[in-house]
């Protein structure tokens, strides 16, 4: 069945057909299993060159992804900016868009599919979102300038605590790095959501560049051992001439209670990467590899989180 974002004309037919698409929570949007992160299109993952970035949206929406997120933070609303430019032309109804709390004009919209709160563990008080914060969301919803609202933050157990206090309609939830193969964390609020019919968005499988060959960026918040760790995951990687940032993705997509995995996405070399992943998985190779990392580069980080099972074929 194709989705209701699916445009004769405008969409790669035979992409769009074997894209898989899912509810997400109670919005009603059925989105694809990918969806495009536009993170690294403001300066915090180097430079790029503008004109690809701008193809490889265009790229990635004919073939089937139809959910991308934004926010004016990356970088002064550059993330922003690049995406509006990618969406001239392309019908509106096309895709799904989210941004936090972000700028109709930078993206060249009359309306935003969802309105986030970015970040909501840097407010003075959670009190000042579910007083004030949410309900002027809720306004904006009203006016018709977004359809549904959401809520991000890397500690999950504050995602829930908002959903618990507030009675304002949440329809989704932003989560990131928070189900990869160094942070399970996520999983056991799974229920909660499911049990609230709240969407679930898993963002940055590769742990905002931990997880690559590349590795993270200098101002990546991991410790030092943590890095050092990645690192030497990476270099296996290397030696055996296999991405970690792939592995680390199809790792993460193995669940089914996942609405979406949010990545971000720079050029076209990754977009075609991820969406290799996501139709073809990984060789048996790969995951004779994967398993060797899980074995001796990130057992204590599952020991941590102990409700982890040490095996890269789990649902």
């Amino acid at each position: 069945m194709l989705p209701p974002t699916y445009v004769e004309g405008f969409h790669d037919l035979e992409a769009v057909k074997a894209m898989e698409y899912r509810p997400l929570g109670k919005t009603g949007l059925l989105v694809s299993k990918l969806s495009f992160g536009g993170g690294p299109l403001g300066c915090h993952y180097g430079t790029y060159d503008e004109e690809e970035a701008i193809e490889a949206i265009r790229q990635a929406l004919k073939r089937g992804i139809n959910y991308i997120d934004t926010a004016p933070w990356y970088y002064q609303g550059r993330s922003e900016t690049v995406i509006g430019k990618a969406l001239k032309g392309i019908p509106r109804n096309a895709y799904y868009i989210a941004t936090k709390v972000g700028s109709l004009k930078l993206l060249g919209l009359d309306y935003v599919d969802v309105i986030q709160v970015h970040d909501i563990e840097f407010a003075p008080s959670l009190d000042i979102i579910i007083t004030q914060t949410l309900p002027e969301l809720s306004k904006q919803v009203a006016e018709g300038k977004a359809r549904y609202i959401g809520i991000t933050g890397y500690p999950v157990s504050i995602l829930e605590e908002c959903i618990q206090k507030s009675n304002i309609n949440i329809s989704c939830i932003l989560s990131y790095t928070r189900h990869t193969l160094i942070d399970n964390t996520l999983i056991e609020y799974i229920p909660f959501f499911k049990a609230h019919n709240i969407g679930i968005i898993n963002a940055s499988a590769p742990c905002m560049g931990l997880l690559t060959n590349k590795g993270p960026p200098d101002w990546h918040p991991a410790s030092d051992h943590t890095k050092k760790i990645c690192a030497d995951a990476a270099k296996c990687c290397k030696d055996h001439d296999v991405e970690l940032a792939k592995l680390a993705l199809w790792y993460s997509m193995q669940r089914k209670d996942i609405d979406t995995y949010l990545v971000g996405i720079q050029n076209l070399k990754q977009l075609y990467m991820n969406l290799d992943v996501l139709k073809n998985g990984i060789t048996e190779k790969e995951k004779h590899l994967l398993q060797e990392l899980q074995e001796n580069f990130f057992i204590d980080y599952y020991a941590i989180f102990s409700n982890f099972k040490l095996t890269c074929f789990k649902k």
